[in-house]
């Protein structure tokens, strides 16, 4: 063979390789967009899945919070009835101390009443507070405007109550976290 048909074999082994490159180069480029279009699809169901877990618990929260305002009025309504029955007894109790002699009804009367002072000024507190938590809706005089506003009215303070109710509850759950941990601290220096 001459010195022509080694640089021919050559040049046929060079553009064999080449070829073989580019095959391999279109191969690796095909992979490549297939993976990144598997890692977009991934990442638009992990954006999806967390989307639907926080409607779910939006969801969760609302119905928890319906929950807990209908405990708050069911509790609120038995301490009324609660309330109004001890005053019912506090007067018979008062009638029957006012039958017995003066001076001794007297000293008696005066010490129920001051009882039953302070036990209504905690009773006034608490029916302040829950007061000012229940907001009266007055809406019969409004028009279709004002109604509409003090809907976003009582959408906004619905909107801050969730708030601080999520905000409590993650400030729970740290505190429940940090109490375990504190706790297995404890448990392994006494077994040390």
């Amino acid at each position: 063979m001459g010195e022509g048909g080694k640089t021919d074999i050559h040049r046929k082994r060079m553009e064999k390789d080449l070829l073989e490159l580019q095959t391999l180069i279109e191969v690796h480029f095909e992979n490549r967009k297939k993976e990144e279009e598997e890692i977009i699809a991934l990442k638009e169901r992990i954006e999806n899945r967390r989307a639907e877990r926080a409607e779910q618990q939006r969801i969760r929260a609302e119905k928890e919070k319906e929950r807990q305002s209908r405990i708050a009025e069911e509790r609120a309504r038995k301490e009324e009835e609660e309330s109004r029955k001890r005053a019912e007894e506090d007067a018979k109790k008062k009638k029957t101390m006012s039958n017995m002699s003066l001076h001794f009804g007297g000293y008696m009367q005066k010490t129920e009443i001051r009882r039953g002072g302070k036990r209504q000024t905690e009773r006034e507190k608490k029916k302040m507070i829950l007061a000012e938590r229940r907001k009266s809706l007055d809406i019969d005089d409004l028009n279709e405007d004002e109604l509409k506003e003090k809907g976003r009215e009582l959408w906004k303070w619905l909107y801050q109550l969730e708030a601080e109710k999520f905000d409590l509850q993650e400030k729970m759950k740290q505190q429940k976290y940090e109490i375990n941990v504190l706790r297995n601290r404890v448990n392994d220096h006494q077994k040390v």
